[in-house]
C-alpha cells in the first residue's frame, strides 16, 4: 500500500532563494518560507508563525532565483523530505524540508511589475488575470500534467 506526501503551503519568503549548483551542474535553490495563523487566546488575538525550509531542483531552482524574493507571498505545492547530514564537529543531524513540485507568485499585479517582469515579455511566465490581482504558475514538469484537478 503506498502513501500520500503534499504539501500546500501560502507564505512569504524569508529572504532571497540561495541558489547553489551540484556536480552535473544541477542547480538548487532553497530559502526560508513563513505561514502564520492568527488564534484567540485569553481574549487576546495571537499570531503565530511557522517557518519551512524549502528546497526547489534542476529549472524550477532556475525559475524562482529569477522571480522570487524576500517578502513575495507565494502558493507552494511539494511533499515532505527528512535527510541526515554531518555537522562539522562530526555529529548526526537531522532537518526536514518541503521539495516544491510546483510554485505560484500570488499578489498584486504591481507587485510584479515594480520588479521589471512584465506578463507579456516573449520569455517570462505565463500569468492569469482578474480583479486585480495576479497569479504566475511554475511547474517543475508540465508536460507530465493532464489537465486533471486531481
Amino acid at each position: 500500500m503506498s502513501g500520500v506526501n503534499k504539501v500546500i503551503l501560502v507564505g512569504h519568503l524569508g529572504k532571497d532563494p540561495e541558489i547553489r549548483y551540484l556536480e552535473g551542474n544541477v542547480s538548487v535553490a532553497s530559502f526560508p518560507l513563513a505561514t502564520s495563523e492568527m488564534y484567540n487566546k485569553d481574549g487576546r488575538r495571537v499570531e503565530q508563525t511557522e517557518w519551512h525550509n524549502i528546497v526547489l531542483w534542476r529549472g524550477l531552482a532556475d525559475v524562482a532565483a529569477k522571480y522570487l524574493s524576500k517578502g513575495r507571498l507565494v502558493y507552494i505545492e511539494g511533499k515532505l523530505r527528512t535527510r541526515t547530514y554531518e555537522d562539522k564537529e562530526g555529529i548526526r543531524r537531522y532537518t526536514t524540508e518541503i521539495v516544491a513540485e510546483s510554485f505560484n507568485l500570488l499578489g498584486r499585479r504591481s507587485d510584479f511589475e515594480s520588479q521589471g517582469n512584465s506578463s507579456s515579455s516573449a520569455d517570462g511566465p505565463k500569468t492569469s488575470k482578474g480583479d486585480g490581482e495576479q497569479s504566475v504558475d511554475f511547474k517543475e514538469n508540465d508536460e507530465d500534467q493532464d489537465g486533471l484537478p486531481f
